[in-house]
């Protein structure tokens, strides 16, 4: 995946209405690091208010999702393979680490899953 396409996600999320209503009462700020890569996030009423690519130096982060970029690109094929389709079988796997404050993430766990969902039918439609 590209910085380019993780950076484009904020036009796709703003864009689904659905994904919004429900993070309508989510305020946070998240980590993904794809690799080596770091993305700061931050989201407002479940819209992605900036995508601040890194390097960051000391950057407040609720909590981070971290994970290799190859664990990312198997997650984000059309049809990723067992243990790869959603973020807790990533975490089932190892593949993928939670890290810092869990709660806004659990208590928000589809809307995450289908926000980093979007950037996977994203690559299916620009194919």
């Amino acid at each position: 995946m590209t910085a380019a396409a993780i950076e484009g996600l904020r036009e796709l999320a703003n864009a689904d209405a659905w994904l919004v209503h429900r993070g309508r009462y989510l305020d946070t700020t998240f980590l993904l690091e794809v690799g080596t890569d770091q993305y700061l996030i931050r989201i407002h009423r479940g819209r992605i208010e900036a995508i601040q690519k890194g390097p960051l130096v000391m950057p407040r982060w609720a909590f981070a999702l971290r994970a290799p970029a190859d664990a990312w690109a198997a997650f984000w094929k059309s049809v990723p393979p067992p243990g790869y389709n959603d973020l807790i079988g990533m975490v089932k796997v190892r593949a993928l680490r939670i890290e810092g404050d869990q709660h806004p993430f659990m208590a928000n766990l589809r809307y995450f899953k289908d926000l980093l969902a979007l950037l996977r039918a994203h690559r299916e439609g620009s194919r």
